[in-house]
């Protein structure tokens, strides 16, 4: 049984799947609060289903490309949940999570500005410009993470990493980080102390 859930967009999204069954499912758009709505609405998935923390054999967490704050915020939970319940906690980039969708198309996460984050096959995933993106949309239709769905696509990704390696020993999650931040504050100088001066 295994719960995933993200935070790496403007949603708090979660889902609980068991085998190929859908147990329960839960999402809520949100700009900003996903450290206080994430852990409650864990909660609220493991209840409607009957479940508790106990019931777990794992835990699916995207890890982005997306928001900074988001994702870290997930992965911090995935971390603290894996150690303290004793399963392994296994790290899904929005790429690996949108390919349960069997649907057409170039997966596709939304970035800053018209700009995407794309995983070209057999290269590393990098922001798209929204000229190339432009160009790209005339050729084939994007698949794009939705709050609705990631969860459990998510959770299904990871089925599929357990179903295919049972006995891997999987490093902890840690986020997919294609950019730096654009809050990144500026570092400034040290400081220079002048021979005489009297501070």
């Amino acid at each position: 049984m295994i719960l995933g859930f993200d935070t790496s967009a403007a949603h708090c999204a979660a889902a609980l799947l068991s085998g190929d069954h859908v147990l329960a499912t839960a999402h809520v758009e949100m700009s900003r609060g996903q450290a206080e709505h994430l852990m409650p609405l864990l909660e609220q998935v493991l209840a409607e289903a009957g479940k508790t923390w106990a019931d777990l054999n794992a835990i699916a967490v995207g890890v982005g490309p997306g928001n900074f704050t988001g994702i870290r915020i997930s992965v911090s939970a995935a971390r603290g949940l894996a150690l303290g319940l004793g399963i392994p906690a296994i790290g899904v980039n929005s790429f690996e999570a949108l390919t349960q969708d069997p649907a057409p198309g170039i997966n596709a996460v939304p970035g800053p500005r018209g700009q995407a984050y794309l995983s070209p096959e057999g290269g590393a995933p990098y922001l798209a410009s929204a000229d190339e993106m432009l160009e790209i949309m005339q050729d084939a239709p994007l698949k794009t993470p939705q709050a609705a769905t990631i969860a459990l696509q998510i959770a299904q990704a990871a089925a599929q990493k357990l179903r295919d390696n049972p006995d891997a020993q999987f490093d902890a999650p840690a986020p997919l980080y294609i950019k730096a931040a654009d809050a990144a504050p500026p570092r400034d100088p040290a400081p220079t102390i002048l021979p005489d001066d009297p501070a």
